[in-house]
C-alpha cells in the first residue's frame, strides 16, 4: 500500500503528501511519522538521509514548500534553526496579507 499521494498544493511542482501516521496534532504536530528498526522517526528526515546522508547536529530538514507532510526530496533543504523560523514567519505573513487583501486565501 502506497504511504505517498501526488497533490498539487500550488508550490512549484506536486507535493509527496505522506498518508501514513504523523505526530498528532498541537504544537510540533502534523509531521509524517513512521517506524523504523523499532523507533519512531521523521518520514521527511528518512527521506533527507536517504537522498543526502547525516544530519548534523543544529540543521533542521525544512519544508520550502511549507506543507509539513510532504516528503518530496526537491521540496526540502537543510537549515539552520534561525532560518527555518525565517521562512515560516515570512509565510505566515504572507497568508495574512493575503487574507487582509480578501482575495480568499486561508491560513
Amino acid at each position: 500500500m502506497a504511504r505517498v499521494e501526488v497533490v498539487d498544493t500550488g508550490y512549484l511542482t506536486a507535493c509527496h503528501l505522506w498518508t501514513g501516521p504523523t505526530s498528532g496534532e498541537g504544537r510540533g504536530g502534523g509531521y509524517p511519522r513512521m517506524s523504523l528498526d523499532g523507533q519512531t522517526v521523521a518520514v521527511h528526515k528518512v527521506s533527507w538521509t536517504n537522498e543526502h546522508g547525516f544530519i548534523p547536529g543544529r540543521k533542521q530538514i525544512d519544508h520550502k514548500c511549507r506543507q509539513r507532510l510532504c516528503v518530496r526530496i526537491d521540496h526540502l533543504e537543510m537549515v539552520t534553526h534561525l532560518q527555518n523560523q525565517k521562512r515560516r514567519d515570512m509565510a505566515r505573513s504572507m497568508v495574512c496579507e493575503a487574507v487582509d487583501a480578501g482575495d480568499g486565501v486561508r491560513p
